[in-house]
């Protein structure tokens, strides 16, 4: 059965990936980019094909989600996928159910931040970005990156959807603990998974797992290999960083005083029960 890794774009899920690869398919908490591979993201065009070739219809898409995750655990194991999809229903169209879900984990982030993280990312100012931070229904879709199309929706819609989530249990971990008190949280992560399949908690693979994923490391490591699923500007057709800074209240120096007022009136429930405002 699946367990996923979702969150919001730009909201930590590849540096969790990154630490649960190492802990999971490493020896001894060593890491490298192809340990992502063990990981992969969902939605994703492979999956989908097996069903239909109509990848730039979402409501054909939606409908085989169901089914291609029926397939993917016919492996009788426990799969781990990455997912920026929101916990919804599209025409009908669950994005999951009880049979093929074990658990999730779900990454949540200061919005101000990911909207800066965001624009970076997709090599778009941000005013742009804003646009789909604040869009109902907002859809990253048919292109390389995304593949057969991901449904994200709000900032907020996408955080309620899966804190509503009652089929399987959900763990939701902010990204400013995993920045601030990395080690306890990670140790949260393993701790919730142990109770889920009796994962192994060791201690010493975790430090390893942590040390050898730690941002820093990753950006290098993007410097030095190139990072497979970073993504192509548009206007520049240049490759985007896509570690960029990670940092916890980036968004100060790049949000003017309007901008940042107009997420905090979109979000502002969410804000103040998440401690960000």
């Amino acid at each position: 059965m699946i367990i996923w890794i979702a969150s919001y774009p730009k909201s930590g899920n590849t540096w969790v990936r990154s630490f649960l690869s190492a802990y999971l398919y490493s020896n001894d908490g060593s890491f490298s980019f192809d340990l992502l591979r063990k990981i992969q993201q969902f939605p994703k065009a492979s999956y989908i094909k097996q069903f239909t070739e109509n990848l730039k219809d979402l409501k054909e898409v939606s409908s085989k989600w169901i089914p291609a995750q029926d397939f993917i655990n016919l492996n009788n194991k426990v799969n781990y996928f990455k997912t920026h999809n929101a916990m919804c229903n599209v025409e009908g169209n669950n994005f999951t159910n009880k049979s093929n879900t074990l658990a999730a984990i779900y990454l949540v982030r200061d919005p101000r931040d990911v909207l800066v993280s965001l624009a970076n990312h997709r090599g778009i100012d941000i005013k742009e970005a804003i646009d789909i931070l604040l869009t109902d229904r907002a859809k990253l879709s048919f292109n390389k990156e995304y593949g057969a199309g991901v449904v994200v929706g709000s900032w907020s819609q996408h955080y309620n959807s899966w804190k509503q989530f009652k089929l399987a249990p959900t763990l939701i971990v902010k990204y400013e603990d995993l920045y601030f008190d990395t080690k306890e949280t990670f140790l949260k992560i393993i701790k919730f998974l142990n109770k889920i399949y009796a994962l192994k908690v060791d201690d010493n693979k975790i430090d390893s797992s942590i040390k050898n994923t730690n941002f820093k490391k990753l950006k290098e490591m993007e410097i030095k290999y190139g990072f497979p699923e970073a993504i192509f500007n548009n206007k520049t057709k240049k490759k985007i960083n896509f570690f960029y800074q990670g940092k916890i209240c980036n968004w100060k120096n790049f949000i003017d005083p309007n901008l940042e007022q107009k997420i905090v009136n979109s979000f502002n429930n969410e804000m103040k029960e998440l401690g960000y405002i």
